[in-house]
């Protein structure tokens, strides 16, 4: 999960993609991170905090890091939540940038579609809101593609 500055959306997304993997059996590694790096070691923003930890989910542990282009080969799957963001991305990996594993996270809902999670750096608590109820149903889409049948009816 990777966004600007990983201390809003990403560590939300993060943190309900654990959540979620957790709850459904499936063992996976989560991370986030940004691609500027500018608040590398820091906690996620307050409101990203509050509003995971009103839904259940403490992410107040997580560290900022900085995207690294060894990222794109030690993970499966990498969501990016914005255009500019997958542009970031594609610029730090270089060659060894892999468009098969790299998507916008906003695919999962709206195929194709290229929509970004808004970044709510600059609002007020509702619109963290909105952006972890998006990130949210992202995230179900995701889990729901990795049950086998069996696992769906209880999911």
């Amino acid at each position: 999960m990777v966004c600007l500055g990983n201390i809003c959306r990403s560590p939300m997304a993060e943190g309900i993609l654990q959540d979620m993997a957790r709850k459904s059996g499936l063992n996976w590694t989560i991370e986030s991170a940004g691609t500027n790096g500018y608040h590398s070691g820091e906690p996620p923003h307050p409101l990203s905090i509050k509003v995971a930890k009103a839904n259940g989910i403490d992410i107040s542990g997580q560290k900022s890091r900085k995207f690294v282009k060894s990222d794109v080969a030690q993970f499966d799957r990498i969501y990016a939540m914005a255009t500019d963001v997958l542009d970031e991305i594609n610029r730090i990996s270089g060659e060894a940038f892999n468009a098969s594993k790299v998507d916008l996270l906003m695919n999962e809902l709206f195929k194709d579609e290229n929509r970004d999670v808004p970044d709510p750096w600059y609002g007020t608590e509702p619109g963290y809101h909105e952006v972890y109820a998006l990130i949210h149903k992202a995230c179900e889409q995701i889990i729901q593609k990795h049950l086998n049948p069996e696992q769906k009816k209880y999911a």
